[in-house]
């Protein structure tokens, strides 16, 4: 449930702090006061994207808080996540600056947009002002239909399956027609293999052929030229190594009359040291480098064998490698492709797959269809269409990632009618009627704890719109719903009453929103029936519809 909403700097909000309650609450006010903005700064809040220009005009940043008590699910989603806070309270934060860069934070700490949009999924469910007509696309009656059904994970399930169905189907296809380009390609293929693998060469090796060839090569220089250190340091009486014992026992003298020159003869005494491990580890060195010519040509008939392989296949030599792992893949793939009877046995078993958890969705669909034929066709007669009647049609089809039928929403908006597709037969207010119970019906199986209908009364009036309210009120037993609207009949059944006005401060328009009580609630309730001018009579009306 939203216990509570905290805006700065959003569009025309520059501070604004809402608590909310359980229950059925609206929102009211003139249009164009704001009162999207409010449903809009809370998406943003949820993880809905946002540019720069939602920065009210002047501000360095905009801010939108939300705090919730999650439901059981969302709270092991964040453990799960280490996201979790506070026992029985949630913390959703969102941050975008005058540069379109945008933070977010669920309990405090840094998260993802994709992160506040998953938290969002447990926690509030929106319907739109324009909902109504998404009724009017044969995707979307299917879609309502599985959620209503619990078929939802079903329906992706059968899609994956179709996929991989007609994939497997694709591949026999391919394979039967391109056998003989398949096979001139299958034998490129393996030479290409067979040559690579006889080469038997791998990338890290390549590093160390060129430089054990480099060190063979130059192997008689390098002997040379260690002999000749090793001389310059220990030739005898002057040799470095020598000159620095002679100047090691001098400054050993000095420091026994000064101590101050401990640090210099420390030094000397290290670099001594050094020096003489240097001339050993040369000797030691000079010893070691092989003069071999054998090793020498053989490294070098290594190098020419293996830039001539990277010659040939047109690559780098150090790509060779992943060029025999490419020509395998690829003969393992032909050699798929050319098993046509392998294929086809994965394409029927990938078709049973198809048909197994296609049936299961139909199975599901068709008691969903009447369960949701029978409660829309009910809740019409409350919304003064007498005597009309729904019906979720379903015509099987060939098979689809759909699944086996097309589903289809058809209404006879009248007694003596009969059904025709919703598209062909519904005016505006009797499709806007009918979303409204559609939508209504549906939110009721929505695992989310709030509700919000934004303006989804367009097009409804008079005593219609009554019912409209009591339908909210009576949804508002169980679940928490905020709704946006114009029709006093609806705002009257709310349990809360939140008004959003604008006012201009210092030459800028801010909307403002206050929680009505008593009378101003009577007077919001009469500018709604009466427009500007309130007469005593609209007031007497609001306060008959408030039940005072």
């Amino acid at each position: 449930m939203l216990l509570s909403l905290s805006i700065r700097d959003f569009v025309l909000v520059d501070r604004l702090d809402l608590e909310f309650g359980a229950g059925f609450s609206v929102l009211t006010g003139e249009t164009g006061a704001g009162k999207s903005i409010l449903l809009d700064a809370l998406q943003f809040a949820l993880g809905e994207r946002a540019e720069a220009g939602v920065v009210r005009d002047g501000a360095p940043r905009a801010e939108i808080a939300a705090s919730f008590v999650p439901p059981p699910d969302l709270v092991a989603w964040l453990a799960e996540n280490g996201l979790d806070g506070e026992e029985n309270e949630l913390l959703l934060r969102r941050v975008i600056d005058a540069g379109g860069r945008s933070r977010a934070f669920i309990n405090g700490r840094p998260a993802t947009q994709a992160q506040l949009k998953k938290a969002g999924e447990f926690l509030i469910d929106i319907h739109g002002q324009h909902a109504h007509y998404s009724l009017l696309r044969p995707g979307a009656q299917r879609q309502m239909l599985d959620a209503y059904s619990g078929s939802e994970v079903l329906a992706v399930q059968v899609t994956d399956a179709f996929r991989a169905w007609r994939k497997l189907e694709q591949a026999c296809a391919e394979g039967q027609r391109h056998a003989a380009e398949a096979a001139a390609e299958r034998e490129q293929r393996q030479w290409q293999a067979d040559e690579l693998s006889a080469l038997d060469f791998r990338a890290e090796a390549w590093l160390t052929l060129q430089e054990d060839h480099r060190r063979l090569a130059h192997a008689a220089e390098l002997v040379q030229g260690a002999q000749q250190i090793v001389s310059t340091l220990e030739e005898e009486g002057q040799g470095a190594v020598g000159q620095l014992q002679m100047a090691r026992n001098r400054l050993a003298d000095m420091v026994e009359i000064d101590p101050a020159l401990k640090p210099a003869l420390d030094m000397l005494e290290s670099s001594l040291i050094q020096a003489d491990e240097t001339a050993s580890e040369l000797g030691r060195y000079a010893e070691r480098v092989d003069l071999d010519p054998d090793l020498l040509a053989r490294a070098e008939a290594r190098l020419v064998q293996v830039n001539d392989a990277a010659r040939k296949f047109r690559v780098r030599p150090d790509a060779l490698p992943d060029l025999l792992t490419e020509a395998r893949t690829r003969l393992a793939e032909l050699d798929r492709l050319a098993d046509t009877e392998g294929l086809r046995r994965s394409a029927d078993m990938a078709r049973g797959e198809y048909q197994k958890y296609a049936a299961e969705l139909s199975t599901k669909r068709q008691k969903g269809a009447a369960s949701l034929t029978k409660s829309v066709s009910q809740t019409m007669q409350q919304l003064s269409m007498p005597g009309g009647s729904f019906a979720v049609v379903l015509d099987a089809c060939a098979p689809e990632a759909g699944g086996l039928e097309t589903v289809e929403f058809q209404v006879a908006p009248h007694a003596g009618q009969g059904l025709k597709p919703l598209a062909k037969t519904a005016s505006g207010g009797e499709l806007s009627r009918i979303g409204l119970a559609l939508q209504t019906i549906l939110s009721q199986v929505s695992g989310a704890p709030t509700l919000i209908f934004d303006e989804v009364d367009a097009g409804i009036g008079g005593g219609v719109a009554e019912i409209v309210g009591r339908l909210l009120a009576e949804l508002g037993r169980t679940r928490q719903i905020l709704c946006v609207t114009h029709l006093p009949q609806v705002a009257a059944g709310a349990a809360s009453h939140f008004q959003v006005s604008k006012e201009t401060v210092a030459g800028h328009a801010l909307s403002r929103v206050r929680l009505l009580a008593g009378s101003q609630r009577i007077e919001e309730i009469a500018r709604m029936l009466g427009g500007v001018k309130i007469t005593d009579m609209t007031r007497k009306h609001a306060e008959e519809m408030l039940g005072g």
